[in-house]
């Protein structure tokens, strides 16, 4: 290799590069679109104090679609494509129904509001980890541990505020420090350096 390949690599990505990364990030878009609104419902159903029904079938039956969709390309006969359908449709209806059991009014008056839309991710969550199980798609089975993982993390953060946002600001002056040092020219650090010594 020559010094200016060398070069080359060093300094930039190739187009062809980004363009795969852009790729492979567009293709994730379902996945992150669909967690960040798992986390807004909870989100919304802590500060309302109201249960969002229609949002969470809304979810639940989109994640089936992503479901679908995703694994569509795969299966390469008609048979494959109806079972695939069929599977879904039955795995997502069960959670469905699940989830409308626990909006039940008689389960509701057992359980607080904000917990309602934890126990509804929750539900949410083992669908999708299920679903991504039966279709063996690691993308899908992340996506339903990281909701999963988002269930304690919320009630955690809703428990500890304080703890959240002083670490936040602990971390934002770490990083603003870190980043003003390495705005400086070196010659300027050597000569604090020298005035300290």
């Amino acid at each position: 290799m020559s010094d200016v390949d060398v070069e080359r690599n060093d300094g930039m990505e190739s187009p062809a590069s980004r363009s795969g990364m852009a790729h492979f990030l567009w293709q994730q878009l379902p996945y992150v679109v669909a967690l960040v609104l798992a986390i807004a419902g909870v989100a919304y159903t802590n500060v309302s104090h109201q249960p969002l029904v229609g949002y969470w079938e809304f979810l639940a039956l989109s994640i089936g679609v992503v479901c679908v969709v995703t694994k569509w390309p795969e299966t390469e006969s008609k048979e494959a494509q109806l079972r695939l359908i069929w599977t879904q449709a039955l795995h997502w209806v069960a959670v469905l129904v699940t989830m409308n059991i626990m909006l039940v009014a008689g389960v509701q008056q057992l359980l607080p509001t904000p917990a309602t839309g934890l126990v509804l991710l929750t539900l949410l969550a083992l669908g999708t980890f299920l679903a991504g199980v039966s279709l063996l798609s690691l993308q899908i089975s992340f996506l339903g541990l990281a909701m999963g993982v988002a269930v304690p993390a919320i009630s955690w953060l809703k428990q500890s505020v304080f703890f959240f946002l002083l670490g936040a600001v602990l971390l934002i002056g770490l990083g603003i420090t870190f980043w003003l040092r390495q705005d400086r020219p070196p010659a300027t650090r050597t000569i604090n350096n020298q005035r300290e010594a």
